[in-house]
């Protein structure tokens, strides 16, 4: 018994000592898989921290393998579509959205979608590359950047006998064809990529100017080249085109119910026939409903909040006064009466914003240079200096790895330098041959200052990411057109200089930008100016053969009563006008409300910065203000719808709203403004919709139907 009893006791023993050590063991195990898991969240956290160790086992292209013939046909197809969509705002409310993420979505997709068919084919297995991407993302841009600073919704339109009859002027305007057109485009649009061409490693990497359109767009990129990103741009461009296929199909439907004026659903008297009288009500418009989505929410509120002050309360308050501040017998149209207040009221809002901002962001722009220049100077001396990438440890291991291939394929300062010089003369000597009123002179004055202007826009965007190309602009309509007067033909002088000082400094802006996104994608500068300079190329031929389908398609364009009024067409040949004639041409008192919104523009500007950007969330934008003055507030009730849906879908899902917000709202606006190329076919043909849905008040319906009724005899 006491020897089963001791065998009992060994065996427990036993027992216990192997639980002890299968315990010990799944500590060890548990210890073990704790410290591996640690060790795979610190190698997470430095590939997260790293990009470009993600992508540190991918050989790097050279120059001349990114720019790829697919690269170049789906740029070309993209840049048709986005042509389009570009026009159609320009046409409309002269608001163009960012395109970037659109772009750089769709050349992803298409491209992938190339590789995969070729592949299954095997007749080609190139892979393709975030360099390929960015080559085609700045392609389009740039060719779809041409359809706005080529001014064909602003100052070349303007230039037309339709916009001069619209402001009063009989005599002194061009029409348009494509074939001055396209050679005033080639002549003035390249000079903007070589003047800042030499600067792109100041910018880029002695400055480190942000550029955060540019970055964003680089983050992008390299987002969809990972795995995880990969699956998302799929779930985003299913997302983008379910939205198209349905903002397509409803501008069809539409469609079938506009045979005549004011017909259709963007005439539905939402909250009344009186509302709809001046301009509220809810156009059922895709477009205008995906740019809300895009937009910032202020800049739609602001949108809404100028509507409501000039439709809702000084238009009426101004038009009581016919027969006492303007003659009653004066056409609508006419800015002598209440049109020349809606117009010249709204350039005072434009020349206000513009001049506060050009003046903010040129003090920035100088004392940032002056500090940095200090900087350089001081602690590593000359600026021009044949520097190589710093080996400094503070730079990161992706700093590191862009900063030398950035700088691996140099584009020479004599080529820029000479390309501007050679472009200039062309430019000089061809430009008097399509506008005689711009001499020679005029325009060698403008290349002169032209580069340093050019400079200070691209580094002003890089510290701001706000263009003031138009501001530059109208600072050319102001100066060439006052210089030139009025009996030399001052209107189109300064109109023609607006575009060239525009098409200088928008390119250049636009190429800094591209290099920020090159840069941080290992794009080589090489490949991004050619595929800038190709871009650029395709405009200046796809933009004026898209606006020339609008003229020839719509010929009530430009008009008030137009679906296609072209607002800024307009304002800017008034601009002009105003540059030429003085303020003695304006209504009663006209000057002085001008005077007041004028300031009331830079005193709601200084408000604005005075609080900063937490505490202004509150407070309009002017320069949106100020668009709804002239075109009512259809549009920006459209807007703020698109905003409320983007708002609620954030509260309820805001992971899921910013990933797939953007797609949506591209979609919308993308199958909304392609319906204008088979609508403009449609309208060529000759073929007509078969139905007008028209609203009438009740006692109108009465008579209407009083009307047809047949007499009985």
């Amino acid at each position: 018994m006491e020897k089963l009893k001791e065998g009992k006791l060994e065996e427990g023993m036993d027992l216990e000592n192997e639980k002890m050590c299968l315990e010990e063991e799944k500590k060890k195990k548990e210890k073990r898989a704790v410290h591996e898991e640690e060790e795979e969240e610190e190698a997470e956290e430095e590939v997260g921290l790293s990009v470009e160790k993600i992508f540190e086992s991918k050989e790097v292209p050279s120059w001349k393998k990114q720019l790829t013939v697919r690269a170049i046909v789906v740029s070309f197809g993209l840049s048709v579509m986005f042509s389009f969509i570009v026009m159609k705002h320009n046409l409309t409310t002269g608001i163009i959205p960012s395109l970037n993420v659109s772009a750089g979505l769709l050349g992803f997709f298409f491209v992938k979608t190339w590789t995969k068919l070729l592949h299954r084919s095997a007749l080609f297995k190139q892979p393709f590359t975030r360099q390929e991407n960015t080559v085609v993302q700045t392609c389009v841009v740039a060719s779809s950047g041409i359809a706005f600073s080529g001014g064909f919704g602003n100052y070349l339109f303007g230039m037309s006998e339709r916009i001069a009859k619209e402001s009063g002027q009989e005599s002194d305007y061009k029409n348009p064809t494509i074939g001055w057109m396209i050679g005033f485009l080639f002549v003035v649009s390249f000079l903007g990529l070589f003047s800042v061409v030499p600067l792109r490693k100041i910018m880029i990497i002695d400055f480190k100017l942000t550029y955060p359109s540019g970055t964003a767009t680089a983050h992008l990129i390299n987002g969809f080249h990972t795995p995880k990103g990969a699956k998302l741009a799929k779930k985003q461009v299913r997302e983008l085109g379910k939205f198209f296929s349905f903002s397509f199909l409803w501008r069809f439907f539409q469609w079938f119910f506009t045979a005549g004026e004011d017909c259709g659903f963007t005439n539905f008297p939402t909250f009344g026939l009186k509302a709809y009288k001046y301009k509220f009500y809810f156009d059922f418009s895709a477009t205008y409903i995906g740019l809300g989505m895009i937009c910032p929410h202020i800049i739609n509120v602001s949108l809404l909040v100028g509507g409501i002050l000039s439709w809702g309360i000084m238009w009426p308050l101004i038009e009581a006064k016919r027969g006492d501040w303007y003659s009653a017998d004066l056409p609508l149209t006419s800015l002598h009466g209440l049109q020349g207040y809606k117009i010249f009221i709204a350039i005072a809002v434009i020349l206000g914003d513009g001049l506060y901002n050009f003046s903010k962001v040129l003090t920035r722009t100088l004392l940032a240079l002056f500090y940095q220049l200090h900087q350089i100077y001081s602690n590593t001396g000359p600026l021009f200096a044949d520097s190589q990438p710093s080996e400094s440890p503070r730079l990161s291991y992706d700093n590191q790895r862009r900063t030398k291939l950035f700088l691996k394929d140099q584009i020479p300062t004599w080529f820029a330098m000479g390309g501007y010089i050679a472009i200039a003369a062309i430019s000089t000597a061809t430009l008097p041959h399509i506008f005689h009123q711009l001499k020679w002179y005029y325009i060698l004055v403008l290349y002169i200052f032209a580069p340093a202007l050019a400079f200070c826009n691209a580094y002003g965007c890089g510290l701001t990411d706000w263009s003031l190309a138009s501001t530059y602009g109208k600072l050319a309509i102001f100066t060439i057109g006052a210089w030139a007067g009025a009996s030399h033909g001052g209107v189109l002088a300064g109109l023609a200089a607006c575009g060239v000082m525009m098409n200088i400094v928008s390119t250049a802006s636009d190429l800094m930008q591209d290099f920020k996104t090159g840069y941080m994608t290992l794009a080589s500068p090489r490949s991004m100016f050619v595929s800038q300079v190709i871009g650029t190329a395709m405009g200046c031929v796809i933009s004026p053969c898209v606006f020339w389908i609008f003229y020839k398609a719509f010929p009530d364009m430009g008009l008030t009563t137009s679906e296609y009024p072209a607002p800024f067409a307009l304002v800017y040949r008034n601009m002009a006008k105003l540059g030429v004639e003085g303020v003695n041409t304006l209504p009663t008192n006209c000057l002085t409300l001008c005077y007041v919104f004028f300031g009331a523009a830079i005193f709601i500007n200084l408000v604005r910065d005075g609080l900063g950007k937490k505490r202004a969330w509150f407070i309009p934008v002017p320069m949106a203000m100020a668009i709804p003055f002239y075109l009512g507030s259809y549009f920006a009730i459209d807007m703020c719808v698109g905003s409320l849906i983007l708002f609620v879908w954030q509260k309820i899902n805001r992971a899921k709203a910013d990933a797939f917000g953007p797609a949506v709202a591209s979609g919308l606006i993308c199958g909304d403004g392609i319906w204008t190329l088979p609508n403009a076919i449609l309208a060529l043909a000759g073929v007509k919709p078969p139905i007008c849905m028209k609203f009438l008040s009740r006692k109108t319906n009465v008579r209407v139907g009083d009307f047809l009724t047949p007499k009985k005899v």
